[in-house]
């Protein structure tokens, strides 16, 4: 049986739109590390497609030509700082990424007997893996892509500064919250749509909670700011205190302020002015934990988030990823599946998770169940926070 024509369409969409995103950089721009945590731009472009032909070649057909070498796009086995060096030239590796994407998406298309009795084709689970693998890689390229415009406009603004038309003011929480009642309720995910983490669905017992509405803003935020939160150690845990006198944070990572003392943010486009109630993000979760902590609140757990989600009681959970309290563990039940130990080496106590998505998020991830996650100290990604109060 072939792959259907709207998957394949999906996937020929995401495949066409990562492509896309490298059409304004240069070879420089493609492989130089930005972000100490965040690999080059190209290096997720080459993960996606190395990803793409080690499940349809090396895994359903035996056949490792793309994937004989694993030294580079497997991240075990390449550091950091190692990756940018030894992309492929820019060029090159578009013009043989689109050939490899032009056969594989012949192969789906054409597939038959016994190929497609593979038992990862069954339900077109392993075609959707991949377009979510692209999804996710879709993201970090933007996120790199916003780093490079941070960067630049670091070393210009002294000499191009930039005025906003409409001038960032600090605004008092209000508590606009919906009531979630103690009782049982549902979580996690279903087959073929979802990452192994959030299987299997599940009922979850919870307490009484109330939840804000919506996500914390710009305003409110600048209130935190303007209010000594930075600099009052009382409200963050040891280790994100020591994190922000080392690193000497101040606000969010994509913000900055002009001379004249007026706020502004930087996204992949340069500059532009903050809407007061926009969903902040550029936060890590020692920010967002201190900040639900100078308000009286705290972060919500994964499960009151996805439940609140569920229950469409809470607005704008995809203008900003949402910073949980918890750390990503395994549902009872959690099977490894296609990987034997990708998602066991995450299953720790430094990975946080974080619900909801940006505006950076493709369609292919959006969904209550999806379980994103980030060290503590990760702030270059697009994560902001929604408060919980009891």
């Amino acid at each position: 049986m072939t792959t259907s024509l709207a998957t394949l369409i999906r996937l020929r969409g995401i495949q066409n739109k990562t492509r896309k995103l490298f059409e304004g950089l240069n070879d420089i721009h493609y492989r130089l590390q930005y972000q100490h945590d965040l690999s080059p731009a190209g290096w997720y472009l080459g993960q996606a497609i190395f990803f793409e032909n080690y499940w349809l070649h090396e895994v359903i057909q035996g056949n490792k030509q793309f994937t004989e070498d694993k030294s580079l796009f497997v991240a075990d086995n390449c550091p950091i700082f190692q990756r940018g060096p030894r992309l492929p030239p820019l060029h090159k590796q578009i013009r043989d990424i689109s050939e490899q994407q032009d056969n594989n998406d012949l192969l789906l298309l054409e597939k038959t007997t016994p190929l497609s009795q593979h038992y990862l084709f069954k339900d077109e689970y392993i075609e959707n893996l991949i377009i979510q693998n692209y999804a996710l890689n879709y993201e970090s390229i933007y996120t790199v892509l916003n780093q490079i415009a941070l960067k630049k406009h670091k070393r210009s603004s002294k000499n191009q500064p930039y005025t906003p038309s409409e001038q960032l003011k600090p605004q008092a929480l209000i508590k606009n919250i919906s009531h979630i009642k103690t009782g049982h309720y549902s979580v996690g995910g279903e087959w073929p749509y979802s990452f192994d983490n959030e299987l299997p669905g599940h009922q979850i017992q919870l307490k009484d909670f109330f939840i804000a509405n919506t996500p914390v803003s710009n305003a409110q935020y600048l209130l935190f700011i303007e209010d000594g939160g930075y600099n009052n150690k009382i409200f963050w845990c040891d280790s994100g205190w020591q994190w922000r006198e080392k690193n000497n944070i101040q606000h969010p990572e994509y913000w900055a302020i002009n001379d004249h003392g007026q706020w502004y943010g930087i996204n992949h486009l340069g500059p532009f002015d903050l809407n007061n109630n926009d969903a902040v993000y550029g936060l890590s979760h020692f920010e967002a934990s201190a900040f639900a902590n100078w308000v009286g609140a705290r972060l919500p757990h994964e499960h009151e988030w996805e439940t609140a989600a569920r229950l469409e009681l809470i607005k704008s959970t995809t203008d900003a990823w949402e910073w949980c309290c918890n750390t990503l563990q395994p549902y009872q039940g959690f099977k490894a599946f296609p990987y034997t130990d990708r998602s066991q080496t995450e299953f720790n106590t430094e990975h946080f998770v974080l619900k909801g998505a940006s505006h950076y998020t493709r369609p292919e991830i959006k969904r209550a169940s999806f379980r994103n996650h980030h060290q503590a100290h990760h702030r270059h990604i697009f994560a902001g926070l929604r408060l919980v109060f009891d």
